[in-house]
């Protein structure tokens, strides 16, 4: 018997020094990676900043908002869809996102807290694409399942209409600025103009030859943009469904395009190198994103592209401009978010967002805020600064 034994039952406590001390080492050491894990986290966001302040890129002081743009790591990575995320968009007026997916279901998030509020579900196959009416009182959805949807995001986020009349997958969708009418794209290689009030298809616009991927209103209301697998991106006037112009250059699928706002038209010129001989590039301006790797920025008011953005190493699948204009931002299947400079043409920021392909992502329009959708599943929420 040694003498522990002996002293534990002297001391009439069996047991009592296993269960103060059992098990103490393994704790310490999981505390210890946990603390571990916790000062990597905090060296890669110091030499993130290091290296920003580095790089002479303005501080967060000497920033104003319209150059903000989002920063890495994310503030909250967003899990729940059971399949590829392929549209994530903000609410214009709560505090919201809303991301839609290949798993036939349209989840509502909280951007400032990161908690999930609701599932929308009566699509029966993947949603392709979302929109808001400029109030954020309708949203309206479309699916492979050929059919639009709107919801009432007022009460009970019930769906309220379901528009049916394109004959195969509907892959984009938006809102006129009004919201008293939707544009849907499908892959019947037709646009499709419909009636919120009443559900009709008022107008449908025929041209492209191929797949229709996306289409986009003007900030005016007077033009919409389509682009599709024809390798071609058309405006077209809404009031009359006529043509204005088809803009060629990309060589592959058009996957996704994007208006730039009024503030942008600055920065496109100086980028175009627009000289007083030739006057000003009146725009109005849009930017395309390719399978072919790049992006283009259209004068749509000549029907020339003024330049091309190269650095993504895959399909460029979501585009849009920075609400203060000087910048664009792009997804793409490389799985990252990059951060185009219009001034210098080069990408200024490079997020590595993803641990699969990056399918789509918004900007909020007042608050700082990016959120990116992925083949990965998740959404993630980023702060700009």
């Amino acid at each position: 018997m040694t003498a522990l034994e002996g002293l534990k039952k002297d001391a009439d406590m069996p047991g009592e020094v296993e269960r103060k001390y059992g098990g103490l080492l393994e704790k310490k050491w999981t505390s210890v990676i946990r603390l571990q894990k916790k000062v990597m986290e905090l060296e890669s966001k110091l030499s993130e900043a290091e290296k920003e302040f580095i790089e002479g890129a303005p501080t967060r002081a000497k920033r104003s908002p319209t150059e903000w743009i989002p920063r890495p790591p994310e503030k909250f990575t967003l899990t729940g869809h059971r399949a590829p995320v392929t549209k994530v968009i903000f609410h214009p007026v709560f505090s919201l996102s809303v991301s839609a997916s290949e798993d036939a279901t349209i989840k509502v998030w909280d951007f400032e807290t990161g908690e999930y509020e609701r599932s929308l579900k009566g699509h029966t196959d993947s949603v392709q694409d979302i929109a808001f009416d400029h109030l954020g009182k309708l949203l309206v959805s479309c699916s492979a399942d050929m059919s639009v949807k709107l919801w009432d995001f007022q009460e009970g986020y019930q769906c309220v209409k379901t528009l049916r009349g394109h004959e195969h997958n509907v892959s984009g969708i938006t809102f006129v600025p009004t919201g008293d009418y939707i544009l849907s794209a499908s892959r019947d290689k037709t646009i499709k103009m419909w009636e919120v009030a009443t559900g009709y298809c008022v107008k449908t616009f025929s041209g492209h030859r191929e797949w229709v991927r996306q289409v986009r209103v003007s900030p005016d209301g007077t033009l919409v943009a389509s682009c599709s697998n024809d390798q071609t991106v058309r405006v077209w006037f809404i009031a009359t469904k006529e043509c204005k112009v088809e803009l060629r250059g990309h060589d592959h699928v058009v996957e996704c395009i994007g208006w730039a706002p009024e503030c942008a038209q600055s920065a496109i010129n100086e980028a175009a190198g627009a000289d007083n001989k030739k006057g000003l590039y009146e725009g109005p301006f849009l930017v395309s994103g390719s399978r072919d790797k790049t992006l283009k920025i259209w004068d749509v008011g000549r029907g020339v592209c003024l330049l091309t953005l190269e650095g993504h190493d895959n399909w460029v699948r979501g585009v849009l401009f920075h609400p203060g204009g000087r910048y664009i931002v792009s997804a793409s299947d490389d799985k990252t978010l990059r951060v185009w400079d219009l001034r210098n043409k080069r990408c200024a920021k490079r997020l590595d967002a993803h641990s699969h392909f990056c399918t789509s992502l918004d900007f909020h329009k007042s608050h700082p805020f990016v959120v990116s959708g992925s083949v990965d599943q998740t959404v993630k929420v980023w702060e700009c600064r």
